[in-house]
């Protein structure tokens, strides 16, 4: 369950009680006159199942709450409730598998936006990475993968690929390419003075790496886990399971193939930076693909849930 505050015009409070009313999966509905200072209006407050929070903000917005009033949602953790338990038995679907669309864009918006506290986890996760290089580590390999922030911003991609949203695509590209310009050159400079220190000797980048050679060699399986991934990321991100989306962190080499760009240029091993592009690339594309896709199926499948409802 979700719940939902309102601050509504005060001749505009009848009809959102109506709209609430009307739907299957509202209850708890309750209504404080005058409550609101800032904007001016009445507090309406109501638990809406989450499967049927799509068609009430809908609604909210065609009677111009969003430009007159307030719309807010925040989780239930616990709700002891037998009308609750109906109206999520009345809502269409099962709550788990609902999208609930505002929030999906307004998270992709806040990713779609460079902040020193993206550009820091990824420094450091590159970095992570390019340690993992230089000693043949898998552990340091994971270590990096589940520090890097970048899904969010691929996740704004996708998104704004469903939307024709070219500002938030733009956006998350220049996201995406600047931060992963910030991290490489950061390790590389850091990878620079280890070697000229002598902290780290140019043979400590040796051509076989059985831990994490394969951050270099893209293949078919590359591309097939990176559609897994990014598949398994958007779902997780839909449905709220933040435990899933740190096994799609685990499951692609974006920050491991830039940390292996950076000390690879640093420690004169050209051989390897073109295959730790080609990987960088390759999970990234396979992402926003399978992203995209996972999205328009979502819709699809929910668009097709209310119709059935409503025929």
């Amino acid at each position: 369950m979700l719940h939902l505050r309102a601050i509504t015009p005060k001749d505009r409070t009848d009809d959102v009680c109506g709209l609430l009313g009307e739907s299957l999966g509202v209850t708890n509905v309750v209504v404080l006159p005058g409550a609101a200072r800032q904007p001016v209006g009445d507090l309406v407050m109501c638990d809406v199942a989450r499967e049927a929070v799509n068609e009430v903000i809908d609604g909210l917005r065609r009677l111009g709450l969003e430009d007159e009033g307030s719309i807010a949602l925040e989780r239930i953790d616990v709700s002891i409730s037998h009308v609750a338990e109906a109206a999520e038995e009345n809502a269409p679907g099962h709550g788990d598998d609902a999208v609930v669309w505002e929030e999906i864009d307004q998270r992709t918006e806040e990713e779609a936006r460079f902040t020193w506290s993206f550009a820091a986890f990824l420094v450091l996760a590159t970095m992570l990475a390019g340690i993992a290089a230089i000693i043949d580590s898998s552990i340091l390999v994971v270590g990096a993968m589940v520090l890097g922030p970048e899904f969010g911003a691929v996740a704004a991609i996708s998104y704004g690929l469903i939307r024709g949203d070219l500002r938030r695509i733009g956006r998350a590209l220049g996201v995406l390419a600047a931060g992963f310009a910030v991290a490489i050159v950061v390790t590389f400079v850091c990878a620079l003075v280890g070697r000229w220190t002598g902290v780290i000797a140019v043979d400590q980048l040796p051509a076989h790496r059985p831990q994490t050679g394969f951050v270099y060699r893209p293949d078919r399986w590359s591309f097939i886990v990176a559609v897994l991934a990014g598949a398994a990321g958007v779902l997780s991100l839909t449905a709220g399971k933040s435990s899933a989306l740190v096994g799609v962190f685990i499951s692609v080499t974006t920050v491991p193939a830039a940390g292996n760009v950076a000390v690879a240029l640093a420690l004169d091993h050209n051989g390897e930076i073109w295959g730790s592009v080609v990987q960088l690339g390759v999970n990234l594309a396979g992402m926003v693909v399978a992203g995209t896709a996972t999205l328009l199926v979502q819709r699809a499948a929910w668009a097709l849930v209310r119709k059935r409802r409503t025929a």
